[in-house]
């Protein structure tokens, strides 16, 4: 299922000074469709759309599937997926299923609220120290006190535009802020404070200097975190009749007024992003185009761009051994990049040079 590749290619790009430098790329999961990438202790945690879901030990590089062909699990198409020390958490577009380590077995919980996409899991994070799991449904945000096995849903809709309450994605910044990309703006929750307090919560989209007020709309996919600025991943969605609906491309916010955009016009195969992760002093990026004829998405491959001269460089998928420019989900665990595709994982090993440039 997987084979070792160690490839020479020239990445001046990646390693400074050194012109070459030796990669390690491994392939796994070869024909998934990598929808999620998660870590929890020693192990990895990957959705697919179609073979269930996966865990990989670090320590003894085991592989074991959860899928209705190797376990009670009932369904093989997952969106996301999250875990505990005591449970695992998937997302799928007909609820949430969660297996009980100690257990062994998996249940399926609906949600009764949200109407006839309510039970549409599109996100997963779970918060360790709060010992909570955040869901981003497509209708409403719940959480869930694993302690007290209880479940609250959260209606986030603001001015009465429904997209502001359809959830992309979840993502932590440290353990004081919870940040919430929707199919309209950006939710924010200080994490400090109770949920049903409603100054915990604040919310903005693309309007005065937000996002340039760029686009009629703004649907966020992904973000990436600095002491000094955020990286918003958006979605790419423009038709013949609304041409500048979702804009699409990478938006980088100073943390006071400036907003710069990243975009096919800097170098990007396309303006949809899927994915985003930063390993030192780079960032890399999933990349999508939106086809306004057939209003279907076409994977446009990697790039990595420099957070600090913003410079975009195209990745040869080639020299990594992709067989596809869909990719979809991206993980760093620190030594490994993990990149999630329409046709499998590959673990491409950063050398220090990358991982620990200077901040």
């Amino acid at each position: 299922m997987n084979h070792l590749i160690k490839i020479m290619c020239l990445i001046s790009i990646l390693f400074i000074p050194q012109n070459f430098a030796q990669i390690e790329v491994q392939s796994f999961l070869e024909g998934a469709r990598v929808t999620d990438i998660k870590q929890e202790g020693g192990y990895l945690w990957v959705a697919t759309y179609g073979q269930g879901i996966y865990q990989y030990s670090f320590k003894d590089g085991k592989w074991t599937n959860y899928s209705s062909k190797t376990s009670n699990l009932e369904n093989d198409l997952f969106h996301c997926v999250a875990a505990s020390k005591d449970f695992v958490w998937a997302g799928a577009s007909e609820g949430l299923f969660i297996y009980s380590k100690k257990t062994k077995k998996w249940i399926k919980r609906k949600f009764a609220q949200g109407g006839e996409f309510g039970n549409w899991i599109r996100s997963l994070t779970f918060d360790e120290k709060k010992n909570r799991l955040w869901i981003g449904r497509f209708r409403n945000v719940t959480v869930f006190d694993v302690k007290a096995n209880k479940f609250t849903d959260y209606n986030r809709i603001q001015n009465g535009d429904e997209k502001t309450n359809n959830f992309n994605t979840i993502s932590f910044e440290g353990d004081s802020v919870v940040w919430f990309g929707a199919e309209s703006g950006v939710h924010k929750f200080l994490n400090k404070q109770k949920i049903d307090d409603k100054s915990a919560w604040s919310y903005f989209k693309n309007s005065g200097r937000n996002f340039n007020t760029e686009g009629q709309s703004v649907s966020v996919t992904d973000f990436v975190f600095m002491p000094k600025e955020i990286w918003f991943g958006t979605d790419e969605f423009v038709t013949k009749d609304q041409p500048d609906y979702n804009p699409g491309g990478i938006y980088v916010w100073d943390r006071k007024l400036k907003w710069d955009r990243i975009s096919k016009a800097n170098g990007l195969g396309g303006n949809g992003i899927y994915s985003l992760v930063r390993t030192g002093n780079y960032i890399w990026a999933a990349v999508y185009e939106f086809n306004k004829n057939d209003k279907e998405e076409y994977g446009k491959g990697l790039y990595l761009i420099n957070r600090i001269t913003k410079k975009v460089t195209p990745i040869d998928l080639t020299e990594l051994k992709l067989t596809t420019s869909n990719i979809s989900s991206l993980y760093f665990d620190g030594t490994n990049l993990w990149i999630g595709s329409a046709d499998g994982l590959i673990r491409l090993k950063i050398g220090n040079e990358l991982a620990h440039l200077r901040k």
